[in-house]
């Protein structure tokens, strides 16, 4: 199954293989799930290893979203920001999941995912920045994360290849990342071991409702009977079509372009993750370098653009001269499922059905969690203490709130 990061004709990079097509659409599973990304199969493995016949259906094709157009950062810390807070615990808990969720992981698949435990770097060059760069620290450390306020020096001896001109960094250890394409072949093995059915290119077009419950689905003129039908279909949650107004999902997509480049012994590369105000840049231990993202409220605006990637590469070369070098071996594009408020939504919408959507650019860090939380959800039919502050109430005003109940 290949690694590699190649572009796709619509600018992302391409999935695990999956060979079942809609032809083979089963009759009834315990569980059905809408949405074939890193949420999606991360539920689906979990449910199936609790006994659970799960199946996957996918619009398009395996983590085509935003799975596989993801850094796969796994960094609280860095991504700590004002209005945050509410977040941090469910971050920190999952974050503290990853080790067992990668072991796991790991060992049902065969196959590595390049965990690595490197930490990030947050830089600032010049005065302005500095300022910012400060304000930043202080309310991680505010908020009780572990970050360490170093000078230029100090930066540029854990990473020698910056520029001089680097004023200021914060060094954030216990952020960690994974390499997304990795991951996401790694859970389309698990879930096939796990006996999960997984299947592409099968837009599910309307949900069966009876007796006031959600009792199946439909893709095209097939449909499926399921006990519980769980949505996790990412910035595509917030379509209609699918559920009725009085259960729509505040969530849009964020379109974001990044590109690996591909660095040898003579360009040099990054220990670790390095952050700037304009980009994120991650090295995988295949030898690339992924540069990411912008941020585009644009709707589902597929490609890649000009601008995008002159942003992605100036905001790069500006504190790393040696990309200049490099080799740019892919570009991509793909789309955050975004909520109101930048939070997962981990909810029973009705009986029946369930969604777990809206991680915006937390996906990977908080995959863990979701999994664990829907699985507990799915099982014994409550949410765990860490995931109820996440619900679609949170959204809905006092009035309507007391309609949905009644």
């Amino acid at each position: 199954m290949s690694l590699d990061r190649p572009l796709s004709p619509i600018g992302q990079r391409r999935g695990p293989a999956v060979t079942i097509a809609q032809a083979h659409l089963p009759e009834c599973s315990d569980v059905a799930i809408v949405g074939g990304g890193l949420i999606g199969l991360s539920i689906a493995w979990r449910v199936a290893r609790a006994g659970r016949s799960v199946t996957v259906l996918e619009r398009e094709t395996i983590g085509a979203g935003a799975s596989l157009a993801a850094t796969g950062m796994l960094a609280p810390a860095a991504e700590h920001e004002p209005g945050s807070d509410p977040l941090l615990p469910l971050a920190l808990d999952s974050l503290r999941r990853w080790p067992a969720f990668r072991d796991a992981l790991e060992s049902e698949s065969g196959l590595s995912i390049d965990y690595r435990p490197d930490g990030t770097l947050v830089l600032a060059i010049g005065r302005d920045e500095v300022e910012r760069l400060r304000f930043r620290y202080d309310l991680q450390r505010r908020s009780g994360l572990d970050a360490t306020w170093l000078p230029g020096s100090e930066v540029r001896r854990l990473e020698p290849g910056l520029r001089p001109s680097v004023t200021a960094g914060i060094h954030c250890p216990l952020d960690h990342q994974v390499d997304p394409c990795r991951v996401m072949a790694a859970l389309a093995e698990a879930c096939r071991r796990a006996g999960v059915t997984l299947i592409e290119r099968a837009p599910v077009t309307a949900l069966d409702w009876s007796g006031g419950r959600v009792a199946g689905l439909r893709v095209g003129e097939h449909s499926i009977r399921a006990q519980t039908v769980i949505l996790a279909s990412g910035a595509w949650s917030g379509e209609g079509g699918l559920l009725p107004e009085t259960l729509s999902l505040p969530v849009r997509p964020l379109k974001g372009q990044s590109l690996a480049l591909r660095t040898t012994a003579r360009t040099g590369t990054l220990n670790r993750m390095v952050w700037t105000e304009q980009v994120h840049m991650a090295p995988k231990s295949d030898g690339q370098l992924i540069v990411g993202a912008t941020v585009e409220d644009c709707g589902f605006r597929p490609g890649v653009t000009a601008g995008g990637l002159y942003a992605l590469l100036e905001g790069a070369r500006r504190v790393l001269p040696g990309i200049e070098e490099m080799e740019v071996a892919s570009v991509w594009s793909g789309y955050r499922p975004t909520s109101d408020d930048d939070a997962p939504i981990i909810d029973t919408l009705a009986p029946g059905l369930v969604v777990a959507t809206g991680h915006h650019r937390n996906g990977y860090l908080l995959a863990p969690v979701t999994a664990d939380a829907v699985a507990e959800l799915v099982t014994d039919g409550a949410l765990p203490e860490a995931a109820r502050p996440f619900t679609r109430a949170r959204f809905t005003r006092p009035e309507e709130h007391r309609r949905a109940s009644a």
